[in-house]
């Protein structure tokens, strides 16, 4: 039977919810307050003055950012190499995680171990650029997604395996089925914690991924929304000029309450880039703990 809780449970409970509710506030706040600075009048935000509840609500900033001719591409782009990045990444993944989670792999422990060393050792910037150029992969979508095998999610998923009884796959071998047969047909099927805790976490990295933008990119056309970001947030006083010589060619009332300025520029630009992973994360986030905990203790 549950028994009654005492004074000290009732105060701890008391404690823990407090705790983590101011915890959740700090968490969440930037993103709030990057938020009402971005809808509440440029000249408001401009002197300081917003901070708790927005001023003066409007859209204007996300209508006139979201009208600059290079976003759409490199949205499209920063779509592309996350979803296909992501999709051959965790696939990969995972089955190689079921490679070297077999017994019967030839030298086994030597093949986990040569893959365990690369976290730890590399070459540097220097030779994986000339090694990416003389692939001829500069100025090519395929840079983005030719990474297709993390060694971290390659560790949890082989994990997570391990943790998924054997006479499964036995009475699947039993019934004729092969190696790939038994991955797509049931391992994967029972892996979706761990398979959606290593999809969000390589679609987050592809998402926010601007470096290898700037080292191996020159082509405008493929320039991630990132990188973009990157470059606005350089540019912001030009840019927020540009947009007000628009207004002021297409004979718009530019009110100072719409009139850009440069934080408005980066506000905006900030969370039209937060906004896919704060709507996508919710889905998956009833997998994550559950993904990252079972398989993590064996026994």
């Amino acid at each position: 039977m549950k028994g009654k809780k005492n004074l000290g449970d009732i105060c701890f409970d008391v404690f823990i919810y407090i705790f983590f509710g101011l915890f959740t506030l700090v968490c969440t706040f930037p993103f709030y307050y990057i938020f009402i600075n971005t809808v509440s009048a440029n000249d408001v935000v401009a002197k300081g003055l917003v901070t708790l509840i927005p001023k003066n609500i409007h859209f204007t900033n996300y209508i006139n950012v979201l009208k600059m001719k290079a976003l759409p591409m490199a949205v499209l782009v920063s779509l592309g190499r996350t979803i296909l990045g992501t999709t051959l990444n965790v696939l990969c993944t995972s089955f190689m995680a079921y490679v070297v989670s077999k017994r019967e792999l030839w030298h086994r422990k030597f093949v986990y171990r040569f893959f365990i060393v690369t976290m730890y050792f590399s070459a540097g910037l220097i030779p994986w650029y000339i090694n990416m150029q003389d692939l001829h992969l500069t100025n090519n979508f395929l840079a983005y997604i030719i990474g297709v095998i993390s060694v971290f999610n390659m560790i949890l998923v082989k994990t997570y395996i391990e943790s998924i009884p054997e006479s499964l796959e036995e009475s699947a071998e039993i019934d004729g089925a092969g190696y790939l047969l038994i991955f797509f047909r049931i391992i994967l099927p029972l892996c979706t914690p761990i398979l959606a805790t290593i999809t969000i976490f390589t679609a987050v990295g592809h998402w926010n991924s601007f470096t290898d933008t700037l080292i191996l990119m020159r082509d405008p056309r493929l320039y991630t929304l990132q990188y973009l970001l990157w470059q606005y947030l350089n540019e912001a006083e030009a840019i927020s000029r540009n947009i007000r010589a628009m207004m002021a060619q297409g004979q718009m009332i530019t009110m100072p309450a719409i009139v850009l300025t440069t934080t408005a520029v980066k506000m905006t630009i900030a969370m039209i880039v937060t906004i896919p992973v704060l709507l996508v994360y919710p889905f998956f986030q009833r997998y994550f703990v559950k993904g990252i905990m079972i398989g993590a203790v064996k026994g």
